[in-house]
């Protein structure tokens, strides 16, 4: 059994406060065939500026060193893409680097913006992200994605992804789903309401009006998981301008954006599952010391951790995330949240990993109507709405874009603007989408806090973005 220790749990300090103003991204398609890369870069920094009603050349005045995200050079048959898109964008001779995290690259590009600014370095950073997954077929485009797991023991699962969390799906079905088909209809719930919230999202790839049936009926792409059970791939671009609160304040003076703290935590685990040891379940703040003594008992193999049913560097990115921003409980300290659900399965074990629901008990969330917008069984405001963008399944997961997109989405919220970011007709023409005449206000009202949790592979790495109010701080500055 492997335990941690004290300096191995030490909570991550800032050194000073660091601050997101704004953010942008482009539409996201399957395919671009009309638009470079770089035009898609360049989209989402014009919207990052005109959130501040700055133009693009008054913003860049104020950017000292650039952090991009890009996980995979075979897709765009571009080495050093960061170079093309800095170039593009007009900000050399200014440092900037590459990041490469797989599924979790938006999301550690931002943890290397925020350490940038945090430490002194950069009083103002872009951070930015992007994928090009359009230039090859799609079973090409699975092979490729598949190389970030480890080749000599994983590959042999059939060189596509859905057939690593096929595996960790069917176990997790059979310990804390006890093999019922009531917990796979709760799976198909999860896909039905993120293709449903993406309806209301004109950036989104895939909207799409669906039932628990439709999902069950889909094709099988690795059982259990069917092709509504998985994300996107996408084409498409997200960026954010992260500062100090001087710099913050400058560039907030003439927008409707407030400034917003940021916290940015990351964990991670051995590439292979299989060499993922039995330890203690590092606990979060809102669990208690003998609260998983009896889980084998209540769901015979599930004391094994993390095993096949859970992700250690997600829980280890929660806990170093709370103990920064003083969180004591998800549910409670947070409005509105964006998890990475690459399959729905992954979504279920975020909601453990992350501390929103025990270890065990993840469909509860879903069931219970607390992850909804508007819970179905009560017509009432949902607890902790996720996903409200319609996450990697119905909005899109344009790898290096995709943690930047969902912090993009959480800001919305907690700067009030989610119904002007997603509900005005000039951007459904734009995107040349049709606005849907039901479309719906998924505003979360009095929004203050709000996490994303970008994920890669099969949890190798992890990060939580955590946002918040700088007026509703959990804990004080020092």
């Amino acid at each position: 059994m492997i335990t941690f220790s004290k300096q191995q749990l030490k909570i991550p300090q800032l050194q000073k406060p660091v601050y997101l103003v704004s953010a942008g991204q482009s539409k996201f398609d399957r395919a671009f065939p009309d638009k470079r890369t770089e035009e898609l870069c360049i989209e989402s920094f014009v919207m990052a500026a005109e959130l501040l009603n700055m133009s693009p050349a008054d913003l860049k005045r104020y950017i000292h060193s650039c952090y991009y995200g890009h996980f995979a050079d075979h897709f765009g048959d571009q080495l050093l893409g960061e170079s093309v898109i800095h170039d593009r964008l007009g900000l050399d001779p200014l440092g900037n680097v590459g990041v490469k995290t797989g599924g979790a690259t938006g999301g550690s590009t931002l943890w290397e913006g925020v350490k940038a600014v945090a430490s002194g370095y950069s009083d103002c950073v872009l951070v930015m992200g992007w994928e090009r997954m359009d230039e090859v077929p799609t079973d090409e485009g699975n092979f490729l994605i598949s190389c970030a797991a480890d080749k000599d023991w994983e590959s042999p699962l059939g060189h596509i992804y859905t057939g690593y969390y096929a595996v960790m799906a069917q176990r997790y079905w059979q310990i804390f789903g006890k093999s019922e088909e009531s917990f796979r209809k709760t799976l198909a719930e999860i896909s039905v309401k993120h293709h449903g919230y993406a309806r209301f999202n004109p950036f989104a790839q895939a909207p799409m009006k669906i039932t628990v049936d439709d999902v069950l009926k889909s094709p099988v792409v690795a059982y259990p998981l069917r092709a509504l059970d998985c994300c996107l791939m996408s084409v498409g671009a997200a960026c954010a301008i992260l500062c100090d609160e001087k710099t913050a304040v400058a560039l907030t003076s003439n927008s409707k954006n407030k400034p917003l703290r940021i916290f940015v935590s990351a964990g991670s685990h051995t590439l292979r599952p299989a060499d993922r040891r039995d330890m203690d379940i590092p606990l979060l703040p809102n669990e208690k010391a003998d609260q998983y003594r009896d889980l084998g008992d209540r769901f015979p193999g599930g004391d094994r951790y993390p095993g096949f049913t859970g992700f250690l560097a997600a829980r280890m990115a929660a806990y170093y995330g709370y103990g920064m921003t003083g969180i004591t409980d998800p549910t409670d300290d947070l409005d509105v949240i964006e998890l990475h659900d690459a399959f729905t399965i992954s979504d279920v074990q975020t909601y453990e990993d992350v501390g929103i629901r025990p270890y065990g008990y993840g469909r509860d969330y879903v069931e219970s109507g607390d992850c909804y917008h508007t819970n179905p069984h009560t017509g009432k405001p949902g607890k902790l709405p996720s996903n409200l963008s319609g996450g990697l399944i119905g909005c899109m997961h344009s790898v290096g874009a995709t943690g930047i997109m969902q912090t993009f989405e959480v800001a919305c919220h907690l700067w009030n603007r989610w119904e002007e970011m997603h509900g005005e007709e000039k951007l459904w023409k734009k995107f040349n989408r049709e606005k849907p005449k039901d479309w719906t206000n998924l505003q979360v009202k009095g929004a203050k806090r709000g996490m994303a949790i970008s994920h890669a592979g099969v949890g190798s790495h992890v990060t939580a973005t955590i946002l918040m109010d700088p007026d509703h701080l959990i804990r004080k500055d020092a």
